[in-house]
């Protein structure tokens, strides 16, 4: 297309990750625009977006002959299926995290979507808070040196078991699969695929009938990173704690753009994606810590993006292989918790290159096909 046209998008769902991600950033980035939106609640969607046209069907969202874009924000077992007919209609398509409930069906996606000559990307928003960025620059300049143990984690404090799909026994609930894909593609994207996966998944909450706490150990040559999230963490944890050869690296917070999102603020404001909690930088020797710069996060640039690369102008930011990767690692934890054994995240030698030539990101020494 034309690089100065401008992208009709359809968005499936007007939940939570609707109404509080997807519609504010799409309706925030130029070249896009928000013509309909499926969803079984009209009337929220016509408060909130006056102009765009409601459809109570996802199918039909999906396969709308007025738009360009399909962004699937429906319950997660119904990814697949949606992306499917989106691509199939010739659609470019966004798929919030995470990509599917299963790698089989996330390498069908990728696949088809090849198959089509259409963009298919993955909603991985994380990768532009502020916090993974400072992180991102500290490993680039060797600041800690030789990374050995990391710690990443998202918490909430939720002691209720909420009546909603997320918290009931459904396939792609549960916190897992909720956070989870945001902590193993920011995993991914610093050290590539591990050797193994070890997982220990748990419902701790009172009448909670799926898992609300995991911690996930991916295993490198010389490096552990533990991937954490719990509903009942009331504070206190870093949000990040990151040890290596020359010293640690210690985030308390989390990014705050989420929060003034889900408070109904549109991004664009002076301070929007300021960390207001930076990092401290811990060294051999030094009496004070460090603290560390907090470049800017903006979730924008995830869809300005994916705007560019439909236009043919810039490579997909988060692609089908970087998503069928997150895949394999999310269901090696499962079945490592299930089995009570290390599993290896089951990916060929092919996808394995293809991932780390994606990303230019490969752990030496570690699953080198």
């Amino acid at each position: 297309m034309a690089s100065s046209e401008t992208l009709r998008v359809a968005l499936l769902g007007y939940g939570f990750a609707g109404r509080s991600f997807h519609a504010p950033l799409l309706r925030t980035v130029d070249g896009l625009s928000l013509c309909v939106v499926a969803s079984s609640r009209p009337e929220a969607v016509h408060v909130d977006l006056p102009g765009v046209a409601v459809v109570a069907s996802a199918l039909e969202a999906a396969t709308h002959p007025d738009v360009d874009m399909v962004v699937v924000a429906t319950p997660n077992e119904t990814h697949a299926s949606l992306a499917e007919a989106a691509l199939r209609a010739g659609k470019h398509v966004v798929v919030d995290k995470p990509f599917t409930v299963t790698l089989a069906k996330a390498r069908g996606l990728a696949a088809l979507a090849k198959a089509q000559g259409r963009v298919l990307s993955v909603f991985q928003n994380r990768r532009w808070d502020s916090d993974f960025l400072a992180l991102k620059a500290l490993l680039a300049r060797e600041a800690l040196g030789r990374v050995t143990h990391v710690e990443s984690r998202f918490d909430r404090f939720r002691p209720e078991v909420r009546p909603r799909w997320r918290e009931q026994p459904v396939p792609g609930a549960g916190i897992w699969f909720d956070l989870g894909p945001h902590l193993v593609d920011q995993a991914l994207q610093l050290f590539g695929v591990p050797d193994t996966v070890v997982a220990l998944l748990s419902a701790n909450r009172e009448g909670s009938a799926i898992e609300d706490w995991s911690q996930v150990t991916l295993v490198y040559p010389r490096r552990y990173v533990v991937l954490q999230a719990s509903m009942l963490v009331a504070g206190g944890l870093p949000r990040f704690a990151v040890h290596g050869t020359r010293g640690s690296w210690l985030k308390h917070g989390m990014d705050a753009q989420e929060r003034r999102l889900v408070a109904g603020e549109l991004p664009g404001a002076e301070d929007w994606g300021e960390d207001p909690s930076p990092g401290r930088l811990f060294t051999g020797g030094a009496e004070e810590p460090q603290v560390t710069e907090a470049p800017r996060g903006d979730y924008r640039r995830y869809y300005a993006g994916v705007r560019d690369a439909v236009r043919g102008l810039a490579r997909n930011p988060v692609t089908p292989t970087q998503a069928v990767a997150v895949s394999a690692v999310l269901e090696a934890a499962l079945e490592s918790a299930r089995r009570g054994c290390a599993r290896e995240p089951d990916l060929t030698p092919e996808e394995l290159r293809a991932f780390q030539s994606d990303t230019g990101v490969m752990e030496a020494g570690s699953r080198a096909p």
